[in-house]
């Protein structure tokens, strides 16, 4: 019986033993799994962040070269224009307050900031602004980078403080020239003021650095005019003599950097950088990391708990199963005593009966006790065994490298950004302003899509459409959001012509040789024989209210395809217009 009894000792002291290691094994486990979390947690983060700056940056860079392009545009159109050359050459003053009305009128509806005329000598001849107590009229600019460059380049371009105005901007000058003789510099002022506000809706920071760091767009205000570094003396003395940025101090911003991580105060950011075409000038993103951090962390808590709860269940069921296995060996070394204790009573049975009968009873108590006990211990495995099913599918989501699949099991998910779904596919195509792409366009997808941008307008005057030519399977090399704007212009100018005409009609004609011509003719009262001649001369128009520009530049579009844009006769009585592309 002392054997028993020392065994009985020894086996709780066991059974610890391995339950304390266990334990220690599992709070092991568990730190590790934390680790690993929290460290997916933190790349994740900075993927996300980084994915959703590189789209803010490259739809920051796709909108303000949009804005450039469609300002520099018109220093180049303006040179051509006549009354610019009689304004340089000799100065008259009825030209002077034709143009000075004439270049008003283009930056009201253009929303340039300003327009205007710089003579040889450096002073300013004519300017949009000439009714303000800020006119430019007179102004010598002279010292300014862009009148000294474009005079000796032909074109320049300068991001800096206006010295009359104080409002930044980007000063794009182009040099008029008249057989070969310089007459001046025509520049155009470009504020970015609504740009800055869209781009201040995002939560991103997002702005643009010239050549030596300085801030000159952005949507933080407060970052304005401040540096991405120090800058030198030097530096610092050429900017202060073209008056660039007036008197500022240029100080650096309150940033630190750690790689592609920039930190103001407590707040942490990852960069995405574009070049954007400017001189020079960068473009830059900041996503703040705190959003994505956030999701992140909660996903990695999340897991945490989880493996927790398994643990803690596997810990239990694991115990639960060391004690029903030790209380069935105790219970059946009990009734093994038992029953060799009442073998050696029953020489005294009539004595002895009555407690051999009880003792027999007892142990048939605890052999019952021992099976209740295994059976509670398989109830309780049962969820165990559902709960760690569920763990293992969420483990193996994660190694297929489905997140999405294990999300859903652990059941916390927060779905850069942006981006970047679809936006009404069709208006923003043709809203965005894109790098062009020469290559085969085919004809008729694009007089479809033409008519189909006028096709209210046709509807609605009830204008008869003629579609004439073979075009299908007729290509050319062109843009095709280019070309299209080409024709949309010559049938926005038919439907003007025939505003109020009786049985309108508009005429499609293309003609495939060697290129490829497309006729747009309408019935209209045809072209004035006094702007005939100068159709194509920027501010040379038959309509009361238009600029003049259209057809300039759609001619200067066609060119740069390869083709041509000419008046020709009307094949039905009214004016027609013969675009010419080259075939491919």
């Amino acid at each position: 019986m002392a054997d028993a009894t020392d065994r009985d000792d020894s086996r709780p002291l066991g059974i610890g033993r391995r339950l304390v290691w266990t334990s220690l094994l599992a709070l092991l486990l568990l730190g590790l799994i934390a680790v690993a979390a929290f460290g997916w947690a933190a790349d994740h983060a900075r993927g996300a962040s980084d994915v959703a700056a590189a789209q803010q940056a490259r739809s920051a860079a796709s909108r303000l070269a949009g804005e450039l392009q469609k300002f520099r545009l018109l220093p180049l159109v303006l040179t051509e224009y006549p009354d610019v050359h009689v304004v340089l050459g000799d100065g008259n003053a009825a030209a002077v307050t034709r143009m000075n009305n004439k270049l008003e009128l283009l930056a009201d509806r253009t929303d340039a900031a300003a327009i205007y005329l710089i003579g040889r000598d450096g002073r300013t001849i004519a300017a949009s602004n000439w009714r303000q107590p800020q006119s430019f009229v007179g102004q010598n600019y002279g010292f300014r980078p862009y009148f000294r460059d474009a005079m000796a380049k032909g074109g320049a371009e300068l991001f800096a403080l206006g010295t009359v105005s104080g409002r930044p901007g980007l000063f794009i000058a182009r040099r008029v020239e008249d057989g070969g003789r310089d007459l001046g510099v025509i520049v155009v002022k470009v504020e970015f003021d609504r740009l800055e506000t869209e781009w201040a809706r995002q939560p991103l920071a997002t702005f643009v650095t010239d050549d030596h760091g300085v801030v000159i767009i952005t949507s933080r205000p407060a970052w304005r005019f401040r540096t991405m570094a120090p800058i030198d003396e030097r530096t610092r003395a050429a900017i202060r003599a073209a008056l660039q940025f007036g008197k500022l101090p240029l100080a650096p911003l309150p940033l630190t950097r750690a790689g592609a991580t920039w930190t103001e105060g407590g707040l942490r950011y990852r960069e995405a950088v574009l070049p954007v075409p400017m001189a020079g000038a960068t473009l830059h993103a900041f996503q703040p990391t705190a959003p994505a951090e956030a999701s992140a962390n909660a996903t990695a808590r999340t897991a945490i708990l989880i493996a927790f709860i398994l643990l803690a269940a596997l810990l239990t069921w694991r115990f639960r199963a060391r004690e029903t296995q030790r209380l069935q060996q105790e219970a059946r070394r009990m009734l093994e005593v038992e029953v060799a204790a009442r073998t050696a009573d029953l020489v005294d049975a009539n004595r002895r009966f009555r407690s051999a009968r009880e003792e027999l009873a007892q142990a048939s108590r605890l052999g019952t006790i021992g099976q209740i006990t295994a059976g509670v211990a398989h109830e309780i495995n049962q969820p165990v065994a559902a709960i760690r099913g569920f763990a293992e599918n969420a483990g193996t989501f994660l190694d297929r490298g489905d997140p999405a699949k294990a999300r859903d099991n652990l059941g916390t998910i927060v779905a850069l950004t942006e981006r970047i779904g679809a936006i009404v596919a069709e208006l923003r195509t043709f809203a965005r302003r894109s790098t062009p792409a020469m290559g085969p366009v085919e004809i008729a997808a694009v007089i479809d899509g033409a008519l189909l941008l006028v096709g209210d307008r046709i509807r609605e005057q009830g204008v008869t459409i003629e579609r004439r030519g073979e075009v299908v399977g007729l290509r050319c090399v062109a843009d095709r959001v280019r070309l299209e704007q080409i024709l949309v212009n010559l049938l926005q100018n038919a439907l003007d012509a025939l505003g109020g005409r009786n049985a309108p009609w508009i005429v499609i004609e293309t003609l495939a040789g060697s290129d490829i011509a497309i006729i747009v003719a309408d019935n209209g009262p045809g072209i004035a024989a006094d702007v005939a001649d100068n159709l194509f001369t920027p501010f040379v128009t038959g309509k009361a209210e238009g600029l003049g520009l259209g057809l300039g530049i759609a001619r200067d579009i066609a060119r740069e395809f390869g083709g041509a844009l000419d008046s020709v006769s009307s094949p039905i009585g009214g004016a027609a217009f013969e675009l010419r592309v080259r075939r491919a």
